[in-house]
């Protein structure tokens, strides 16, 4: 009796996790967790250990390559280039068959996306032209969190209209292709060096090869790629950067189409049948276990190379690489009376404008000017008020505004007030966000209308 209420209390146990880590909003919850953690260490007597751990040096040499950083360089050049790579591959699918696809379908996503990149970067602009110092900054209001977007927006569950995820997913992924050329063109990490360029752009060609010829070995992709991100790193291009190349020469093609995988599954399930009959074990079954291994491989042959990266690699990036992200740059001490005694800074200015004010204004008027001119059409079953909270949610910038404001800034105190400035902003956005959202989104709300 005692081991099987053990076993239905583990089953228990395994039940609630599974749950947490299926659940969208689960990566927001931890990525919000592990952010509390960096600025309470930060903030507190003492705390100074923790970031004293990120600076610790770590490196390698290989056969003459050789690379030595501190670890939160190591979290930022290369852990993100992991995170870099697997929105590359996202960007590639809805590119190919998704919600950026066509032309029809992807017009309003790109210009609510456009219209919320540039709105809050000139709002920046205006605040701080005529400081040197913080106007390389313009790029950090640009960006929004898709994972704190996405996991808010799933705190209201149904009462969201399906469509207006998809184009909140859709805006966030366009946004995130805008960040990544901004990164890629006005931040580079030191003096470009054409040489290891050119050897990025070999290894991108042996790549591009490999996907033409039909290579679906993913180590064959992962390994050059490792070459290539070391190579991008030496060019003076943000080493990320690479996971993005690496991204857009993946096999997005199957051997199986939708057809010849049903009816392959169809035939093997069939001869699956008498064997299964039989009273063997099915590890002991030769006829099931040659069966088994056949639906394997046509689920290989059905399954992208693309897909099967995106879906593995989702749960490290959500789990782990963005967590750690957030431990290792979210920590600063939050000194609120000493900002609110100095006044607003530029830079502090510029954030906090650019992401609430600009963020709703640009994606909401972009969008309006699309549909008012028939160029896209309103997500169904979705409102001018869910649209313009949709606006708001967008400026929870966080992960990549972070990042942005660590390359933007030489003077470590205009990087620790962009990051207080981040932190302050995209919690008000979350709050501001979620609740425009539950009141537009309130069951038998009154919809906006917009007078033709």
């Amino acid at each position: 009796m005692e081991h099987r209420q053990q076993a239905h209390r583990d089953r228990g146990i395994l039940r609630t996790f599974n749950r947490f880590f299926s659940n969208e909003s689960s990566g927001g919850v931890l990525l919000l967790v592990c952010t509390i953690t960096a600025v309470t260490l930060a903030s507190i007597p003492g705390g100074e250990w923790f970031d004293r751990i990120w600076e610790t040096e770590a490196g390698f040499e290989i056969v003459g390559f050789s690379m030595d950083m501190s670890l939160r360089h190591w979290v930022n050049d290369a852990l993100m280039a992991i995170f870099f790579f697997s929105v590359g591959l996202e960007i590639k699918r809805e590119m190919l068959a998704g919600q950026l696809s066509s032309f029809k379908k992807s017009i309003l996503p790109i210009m609510a996306a456009i219209g919320g990149m540039l709105v809050p970067a000139a709002i920046y602009w205006a605040f701080n032209s005529g400081h040197p110092e913080s106007i390389r900054g313009w790029g950090i209001p640009m960006a929004t969190d898709i994972a704190f977007a996405i996991g808010i927006l799933s705190l209201l569950g149904n009462r969201v209209p399906a469509s207006l995820k998809v184009f909140l997913t859709a805006l966030a992924i366009a946004d995130d292709l805008g960040a990544i050329i901004v990164l890629a063109i006005f931040y580079p990490t030191h003096a470009i060096h054409p040489e290891h360029l050119g050897y990025v752009g070999l290894v991108m060609a042996v790549l591009f090869l490999f996907n033409r010829l039909g290579v679906k070995e993913k180590y064959l992709y992962i390994i050059p790629g490792a070459a290539m991100w070391y190579f991008t790193y030496r060019s003076g291009i943000h080493a990320t950067i690479a996971g993005v190349f690496l991204a857009m020469t993946i096999p997005a093609g199957n051997r199986l189409d939708g057809i010849r995988f049903r009816d392959r599954i169809s035939i093997l399930l069939e001869k699956f049948k008498p064997s299964a009959s039989r009273n063997y074990g099915i590890l002991s079954s030769p006829e099931q276990q040659h069966v088994i291994h056949s639906i394997r491989t046509a689920v290989l042959d059905a399954d992208p190379l693309l897909h099967r990266l995106e879906s593995s690699l989702h749960p490290i990036v959500t789990f782990v690489i963005m967590p750690v992200f957030a431990l290792a740059n979210a920590g600063v001490a939050l000194d609120l009376s000493a900002l609110a005694s100095g006044g607003l800074s530029p830079v502090t200015a510029g954030i906090l404008f650019g992401l609430l004010v600009g963020k709703p204004a640009g994606i909401f008027l972009f969008s309006f000017i699309g549909i008012r001119l028939k160029l896209a059409s309103m997500p169904a079953g979705v409102t001018w008020k869910q649209l313009a909270a949709t606006g708001v949610l967008g400026g929870i910038g966080f992960t990549m505004s972070i990042f942005i404001n660590n390359l933007a800034f030489a003077d470590p105190a205009l990087v620790d007030i962009g990051k207080v400035s981040i932190l302050i902003t995209s919690a008000l956005a979350a709050i501001l966000g979620l609740t425009a959202m539950s009141l537009s989104c309130r069951r038998g709300s009154a919809p906006l209308q917009i007078p033709d």
